[in-house]
């Protein structure tokens, strides 16, 4: 009866472990340590260990067979090497475990830092980039690693003593595990596929090559021209896509003079840079004029010739693409990347991200929100009303004058960085914490739109970046600076305060983006800018939905797009981009077309994000909603008091961190139950 008990825990291991449906790999190499191997392994460890290790010891056996292949040894070898190196009892299991987590934290953290410095050139403001700068940039230093592990048999010894669970399994188990019972299921997250060093350095160097794509794609706005020739932008005024681009239109909601022709503009240049009709001259051009209506081309007077960008934006996304698709043959797990960023990423499924965004954009709720915006726009809403700013107080203060206040008070980097402990005791924190957390954190001026940089080791510091004008910080840095300030602080706590270092982090990007979110929402809070209003809560909860509404729909083409990429591997660019267009229109007929009143707007397809950081957006919606209940836990309490509490959590599962911070999961209702509140106290 025990052999047949230890032989079925086995083959239920080996098919989480091993057999994940959908791989494209015969895993004849995987298959290479016989049943019986596996059962005399476990026996012989039982018998020595006890039976109440039957479970573990069973998995981490079937575990190391999955991954183990001819050239790590004989079958003969595995059982030797098993029965050595397997850590029994509870005394010698937590000494391995703290020695692994010990140096776990030397390498991440010094690959974190080199990686850090070697992209410097390519995310600060440092003048151009030249080739060599990219090819250092791309390098992966710690491609190699989990290679090497297997190789040393460092890998092997991690599973056999902390094997995987699945998601499903750390859902139902993980609500009676202590916090070293979590980092010990994180410890066994660690070597759950092996993808050559070769893969992963391919998958860092085409990623690198995107997002330098990314960031060097501006639009010079002082050289647009309207179809009479007018200028309507500022001069040098550049802005990168899609990012300023959407900045800049929403700073127009409060420009009562050409404030609507100028959204209009920019809108018909995303509507260019989708459809790939953009004149590749005109990228970072400060010469050329360029009519995005008609499209012309003019130089010193005269229309030339404007030959447009050769679908460069979607070669990147499919090179992105079948970088990540080579990883799947050795990822039995999650053996698709798009499994691998959800399943094991978000750690939630597609199907349920997919269902839970579904449920948001279709609620009634939001064309009652789209008449209220038409009804204070006072006309018909367009595609680009998507990024409405209108809920939030700053859009009463002209961008300009904004503008203005931010440049005296933040002159250079240096000044916020100094200034970030004022900023952090204004959102709550007492000084002593204030000056501990900004003590962390480094302000270096960014290339691109703006990002965070954390810490794997405690004794790294969080960077945070943000475009730095040489005459000083915009209005929208500075907005930008507050959101990433609330990554960092997300970084700094989850780092320095989490109990066990296998626990560092958060649950996944969605859980930092709440922060970031709850931080930004702020900013003219933190500028002297306050308001009276008893309506500016309901105000707030509108703008949340407005901007979860239009998140989430990029997030469904994003998604859609992945699996038809999944299901046309061997597609081109130009295919890719008729499809992803088609997809944005299905998406926008489906969710937006009721509200706006608008047929087959391709806008949703505009994120850069699509490019440069694949499947990366829909943690921005999941924070969101994330970012609403949290605020909805705090009320009544101290804010920095509970943001310590729960980022100090760690890395536990959605489902269990949420529940230990709010007391529930992730959900859509209680902001679409906010704002039909809202809605009704507005119309009162």
């Amino acid at each position: 009866m025990k052999n047949t008990s230890v032989l079925c825990i086995l083959v239920a291991v080996l098919l989480i472990a091993g057999c994940s449906k959908g791989s494209q790999k015969t895993r004849t190499d995987m298959e290479f340590i016989p049943i019986a191997s596996m059962e005399e392994v476990t026996r012989q460890l039982i018998e020595q260990h006890g039976e109440e290790y039957a479970g573990p010891i069973s998995r981490g056996a079937a575990q190391v067979a999955a991954l183990w292949q001819g050239g790590d040894g004989s079958p003969e070898e595995y059982v030797a090497f098993c029965l050595e190196n397997y850590a029994g009892g509870e005394a010698a299991r937590h000494e391995l475990f703290t020695t692994l987590s010990r140096n776990f934290e030397y390498l991440w953290g010094h690959f974190n830092q080199l990686s850090l410095e070697l992209t410097k050139p390519l995310h600060l403001d440092w003048g151009p980039i030249s080739p060599v700068d990219v090819l250092f940039g791309s390098y992966a230093a710690g491609a190699h690693l989990a290679e090497d592990f297997y190789r040393n048999r460092i890998a092997f010894i991690t599973i056999l003593n902390f094997p995987f669970y699945s998601l499903e399994e750390k859902n139902a188990l993980g609500r009676d595990w202590d916090r070293r019972q979590w980092a010990y299921a994180r410890m066994g997250d660690l070597f759950n596929a092996r993808v050559p060093a070769r893969v992963n350095q391919h998958i860092s160097r085409v990623g690198t090559e995107a997002d330098n794509y990314v960031s060097e794609y501006n639009i010079v706005m002082g050289q647009l021209r309207n179809e009479q020739g007018e200028q309507i932008f500022p001069d040098h005024l550049k802005l990168i896509s899609h990012w300023g681009l959407r900045d800049e239109l929403k700073s127009n909601y409060s420009e009562s003079e050409r404030g609507l022709e100028r959204q209009r503009m920019i809108y018909q240049v995303m509507q260019r840079i989708i459809d790939q009709s953009i004149p590749e001259a005109v990228i970072n051009n400060e010469t050329l004029h360029w009519k995005p209506y008609s499209n012309q081309l003019i130089e010193n007077g005269e229309v030339v010739e404007a030959s447009p960008e050769p679908d460069t934006r979607y070669w990147h996304l499919l090179e992105n693409f079948h970088a990540r698709r080579q990883a799947d043959p050795y990822s039995p797990s999650y053996p698709t990347a798009i499994e691998r960023t959800f399943q094991r990423g978000l750690e939630l499924s597609i199907d349920d991200v997919e269902a839970l965004f579904i449920e948001v954009v279709s609620s009634p709720v939001l064309k009652k929100t789209g008449q209220l915006i038409s009804h204070r726009l006072g006309r018909p809403l367009e595609a680009f009303d998507i990024w409405y700013d209108g809920f939030k107080a700053r859009s009463a203060i002209p961008e300009t004058e904004l503008d203005r206040v931010v440049r005296e008070k933040y002159p250079d980097a240096g000044a916020l960085e100094a200034d970030l402990p004022n900023i952090l005791v204004s959102l709550g924190y007492e000084r002593n914490r204030a000056n501990k957390i900004a003590s962390r954190i480094v302000v270096e001026g960014s290339r691109g739109a703006g990002h965070a940089w954390g810490g794997q080791m405690r004794s790294q510091f969080a960077h945070l970046r943000t475009r730095i004008a040489d005459e000083g910080m915009t209005y929208n840095g500075f907005n930008i600076a507050v959101h990433e300030l609330g990554h960092n602080v997300e970084q700094t706590i989850s780092l320095q305060d989490v109990d066990y270092y296998m626990l560092i982090g958060v649950p996944n990007t969605a859980f930092t983006e709440a922060l970031a979110f709850i931080f930004q929402t702020r900013d003219l809070e933190l500028l002297g800018f306050t308001t009276d209003d008893p309506m500016s809560a309901h105000m707030k909860t509108l703008d949340i939905l407005w901007g979860t509404y239009e998140i989430m729909g990029v997030s469904l083409v994003d998604m859609q797009v992945w699996k038809w990429l999944y299901e046309n591997p061997d597609t081109t660019p130009a295919r890719l981009k008729a499809q992803t267009i088609d997809i944005a229109r299905e998406v926008w007929n489906n969710y937006f077309a009721p509200v706006f009143g608008i047929q087959d707007s391709p806008i949703l397809a505009i994120y850069s994000h699509m490019i440069s950081y694949p499947l990366y957006l829909s943690a921005y919606p999941l924070g969101h909603l994330i970012e609403f209940q949290l605020e909805g836990q705090k009320v009544g309490k101290d804010m920095a008091v509970e943001i310590d509490r729960i980022f100090s959590l760690g890395r536990l599962t959605p489902r269990q961190w949420m529940l230990e911070a709010v007391g529930q999961p992730v959900s859509g209702q209680p902001l679409l139950v906010a704002a039909a509140e809202a809605l009704t106290a507005l119309s009162e």
